[in-house]
């Protein structure tokens, strides 16, 4: 089936999985000793893209919330393959 489409729920589906995402990584156990000033710099540039993501969506601008979406969870994920934060759940983040 193809989507050519950013729906309504799909913005649902990607926001709650970036929220739910970011909700892990803040939690102190799961920042790496050492990296508190790296994950405070990532979490910080996650929340400014989700909030860039909320300004689109309630503009109706559903291409560019999609867009701040995924910049909002590549952050996080960059995070974790470089080793800021240490999680394990592979449904919401890109883990070795």
């Amino acid at each position: 089936m193809k989507q050519d489409k950013i729906t309504k729920e799909k913005l649902k589906k990607y926001f709650s999985l970036s929220n739910k995402a970011l909700e892990i990584v803040k939690i102190k156990k799961n920042i790496v000793k050492g990296k508190e000033k790296e994950a405070k710099e990532i979490i910080e540039m996650v929340k400014n893209y989700l909030s860039d993501a909320k300004f689109f969506e309630k503009k109706q601008d559903y291409v560019n919330a999609f867009a701040a979406l995924n910049y909002a969870h590549g952050w996080i994920d960059s995070g974790v393959r470089l080793g800021v934060f240490n999680v394990k759940d592979n449904r919401l983040f890109t883990v070795r």
